[in-house]
This record gives structure tokens, sequence and C-alpha cells, in this order.
């Protein structure tokens, strides 16, 4: 699903990642681990396309069959938004906009009819747990509920890899370990990668793998 060669990261002359390999198979949970400063949000961005690595003759990524390197903006964009979603740590939910309608905003970015996205958004948040909530905005929501949002956000376009940046780093232990369970149910259900960055032990030990990060490389 993802084969990462040789990734390196500079910003000016501070070297963030020193040559990492990672390959990673459909439908598995990966945790990242590390001292903050080890490089894992970086390599999260630069496996979820936000960022790009340093160029190096041999770097390589692959995600899902597709080199992601050669594409330009457009083509990388529009690849991102069909097979990749985000969970992050503070949620990112649009204020002014409804729980429907920000689990709404990337099937619509997809050119998908409105109807399909809100039936499809509506089926999420209500497996999610959140079909009374269905029309709240995210100030009247609790913490887990707006990640929950979140998440089903990130898997309206059915992508084939969620990546998850401290999705719990903002939860209580209650809802942290609801979201975690979570993680695994979708996986089971929908069959996605999940690749996450977490400093919680308890995520991390739940992955089917657990890699950690010193000094701009998996150890």
């Amino acid at each position: 699903m993802i084969k990462a060669k040789n990734i390196y990261k500079s910003y000016n002359a501070l070297k963030v990642l020193k040559g990492v390999d990672i390959t990673i198979s459909e439908s598995e949970i990966i945790s990242i681990v590390g001292a903050s400063g080890a490089g894992k949000t970086t390599l999260l961005q630069i496996l979820g396309t936000l960022d790009v690595p340093d160029h190096k003759p041999d770097t390589e990524l692959i995600i899902n069959d597709q080199p992601v390197t050669i594409l330009k903006d457009k083509e990388l964009a529009r690849f991102r938004n069909k097979h990749i979603g985000f969970i992050f740590q503070f949620h990112q939910l649009l204020p002014e906009f409804t729980a429907l309608e920000n689990v709404c905003i990337p099937a619509f970015i997809n050119n998908t009819p409105k109807s399909e996205a809100e039936k499809r958004a509506i089926e999420l948040l209500d497996y999610l747990g959140l079909k009374e909530r269905i029309h709240h905005k995210p100030n009247s929501m609790s913490g887990g509920e707006q990640q929950r949002v979140a998440v089903a956000r990130a898997l309206i376009n059915q992508p084939k890899i969620i990546f998850a940046d401290e999705p719990s780093g903002n939860l209580d232990s209650e809802s942290a370990e609801q979201l975690h369970n979570l993680f695994f149910k979708l996986r089971d259900k929908f069959k996605q990668t999940f690749v996450i960055v977490t400093h919680n032990q308890e995520l991390a030990e739940m992955a089917d793998r657990k890699l950690t990060m010193v000094d701009g490389k998996i150890i």
C-alpha cells in the first residue's frame, strides 16, 4: 500500500529526516512513536503528500501503486483527495458549518453530487454514534464528538489510507479509548490502512506494528 525509500527532509541547515525506509501493507495499522523533534510528523506529512521529500536520486514514494513524487500539483491534490484521509489532533472543523456540512466538504471537492455526499455523510455519522448531532455546529459538541466528526470527514471519500497525527492528544482518557477502539473497528469494516503518530503508549501498543523514530530515522 505504501512504499517509501530513502526519504530525507531538511529545512535549511536543519536535517529532520535522514534516510527513512518504510513499507506498509494494505489494512495494516501502524503506530509511529518517538520523542518530540524525532521527525514523526514530518514523515507523516510526506507520506500523506502534504509535504515533499528532499530530491535524492534514489528517493521513492509509492502509494497504492502510484509513484506520487512525479505528480504535478493538481494531479497530486486529486490523488490526495481520492485516496487519503487525515485526522489531526485538533479536529480542524469549520466552526460556521454543521457536522453534516463539515463531513461533506471533501466529497464536494471530489465533485460528488450533493445528495450522494449527504447520504454517505449521514450514514457515517450514524455509524459513529452521531445521528442526533448531524445538524449541530462544532461549538455545541464535546471534544470526543468533534473528533468523531473529523473521522467521518476523513472517511467520506472512502480513502485507502488514513493518516492520523496525535488523534487523541486533545481528548480525555475515556474519549481517547473510544477513538482508539474505533480505528480498529473501521479497519475491520472498511479495510483501510492507518498510519498513526502518537505519544499515547496504549494506542501505540494496540497497533499491528509500532515503529520508533530517533533523530530522523526509524530504528
